[in-house]
């Protein structure tokens, strides 16, 4: 055999990330609020970029006219941009860039409109509201207050923002010394400094030792209170006979022990003012039609509202004369140009998957949870003709405002359980929530097991098995049939 060299020309398909696409591929993604810092900082770095002053005066004007006229309306087209999110996967299916949005959700089901009346700008309320002292800011002054050590400043200020709303430290000291670069026994010797503040039981790790705190700084802290402490997971489960045995009370102390744990605070951080809770602005929004379908819309206040200024870039152009300016500028340009129509897109993408949804869920805005139907990824993509990767990254911290509440777009994908005669299915939502009901309406003292909940959910042609129906009690927070059973004698 002998070796020898050759030159061979070979033709193949490869799939090419630009930096432009992988833009596009990542404003699917953000919300609105991440997708508005991104805009403000690329209107900072790009001179070609500006605000659509047009729009906003349009936008006043259709205010104005509605207000004038109670029947005044307005509607935006979504254009048809050449950015084409199919192709980010190898085995996408064809793009969609020669349909508009309208298409998405054809028939006399829904209209696509992109105008909403913004809100007044006079008044704002979060900013008319008074000032509470934050859990935070109460330790950070207690803790400036009760040492000068610049390294404990440093590791309390640390710890205090690891501190949760309910007045818990969930961390781990030997973490957090390691991710410092501090002495373990130093950030425990911290930790055991904030414990002392108020209120009582702050920082501490996990309820028994919350109420352990709040015992000793009463002075109530006895051995044979610790051990109740040690077995106060007994209690959580209403097992009041073992709780009594393992700490060898009497009926009258176990009742005497319970109503000294019921006069403490298991969150003793609540007592204080919380950060301010962000308010969820829907993507989209789904009213009741004139002919009794659904309306879908774009909320066009989180839609960043931009163009390039193509006078301007000529202006420069013409004025340049160096062949790396001019570079620059074409660039500048050309970044300007795509990342308007990305923008564009992103918002046709997002209504597109949202008129699916509603088309798919028609029976849960009329009829509730009960008729959520199972649904995934693949039919909404293969209805847009878009890649399964595109709709995830379209549904992922993306709201849409129902007449039935504000949902994550996720929230609409449940998986399917099959019915008993193998006629349709269900989701796994609509049986959660039909789980709750049969529970909630139980007889307390005699509560239904997991197998009777089996049982009644296979009269109802719902085919599902007893661990299923354990795993989904246990993910809506619901005490097995024991637990209710204990609560049940305990309330009498």
């Amino acid at each position: 055999m002998t070796l020898s060299q050759k030159l061979d020309i070979r033709q193949g398909q490869q799939l090419v990330m630009t930096p432009q696409l992988q833009q596009a591929i990542k404003l699917l993604q953000l919300t609105n609020l991440e997708l508005a810092e991104f805009v403000e900082g690329q209107l900072e770095e790009n001179p070609f970029l500006e605000r659509d002053e047009r729009a906003n005066a349009k936008e006043r004007g259709e205010t104005e006219r509605s207000e004038e006229r109670a029947d005044a309306g307005a509607s935006a087209d979504v254009s048809t941009l050449d950015t084409d999110y199919a192709n980010v996967d190898a085995d996408a299916a064809p793009g969609d860039a020669a349909s508009g949005a309208g298409d998405a959700g054809a028939g006399d089901w829904s209209s696509v409109s992109g105008s909403r009346q913004q809100l007044s700008e006079e008044y704002d309320p979060l900013a008319q509201a008074a000032h509470e002292i934050t859990l935070a800011e109460h330790l950070t002054e207690q803790l400036h207050l009760a040492t000068r050590d610049e390294v404990q400043l440093m590791i309390g200020a640390h710890l205090i923002d690891m501190i949760d709303d309910g007045g818990y430290l969930r961390a781990d000291t030997d973490e957090v010394a390691e991710r410092l670069g501090a002495e373990a026994p130093e950030v425990r010797r911290t930790m055991r400094l904030l414990q002392g503040f108020e209120p009582s039981g702050v920082a501490a790790r996990n309820l028994e030792e919350c109420l352990r705190l709040q015992l000793r700084d009463q002075g109530l802290l006895t051995p044979e209170m610790d051990l109740f402490l040690q077995n106060i997971h007994l209690l959580g489960t209403h097992d009041l006979p073992s709780l009594r045995r393992n700490c060898g009370l009497s009926e009258t102390q176990l009742r005497d022990n319970i109503a000294l744990i019921r006069t403490l605070n298991p969150k003793p951080g609540l007592a204080y003012g919380r950060d301010d809770v962000q308010v969820v602005i829907p993507d989209v929004y789904v009213t009741e039609a004139e002919d009794g379908g659904w309306k879908v819309e774009l909320n066009q206040e989180t839609l960043p509202k931009i163009i390039a200024n193509e006078r301007y870039f000529a202006r420069m152009s013409s004025a340049s004369d160096g062949q790396e300016t001019k570079s620059f500028l074409n660039e500048q340009m050309s970044n300007a140009n795509w990342l308007v129509k990305s923008l564009d897109q992103r918002a046709r993408t997002i209504l597109k998957v949202a008129l699916q949804i509603v088309k798919h869920q028609d029976a849960f805005l009329v009829e509730g949870i009960r008729h959520l139907r199972p649904l995934n990824l693949k039919t909404i993509a293969d209805a847009i003709e878009m890649h399964e990767s595109t709709v995830s990254r379209v549904t992922s911290n993306k709201y849409i405002h129902t007449p039935r509440g504000t949902f994550e777009m996720k929230y609409f994908f449940t998986a399917a359980i099959a019915s008993k005669h193998g006629e349709g299915s269900y989701s796994a939502e609509s049986v959660r929530q039909r789980i709750r009901e049969l529970i909630g309406k139980e007889d307390p003292h005699a509560p239904l097991s997991d197998d009777r909940l089996v049982e009644i959910l296979a009269s109802e042609n719902i085919d599902i098995a007893r661990r299923t129906v354990a795993k989904y009690r246990e993910a809506l927070g619901l005490p097995s049939s024991v637990q209710r059973k204990r609560m049940a004698k305990r309330a009498i």
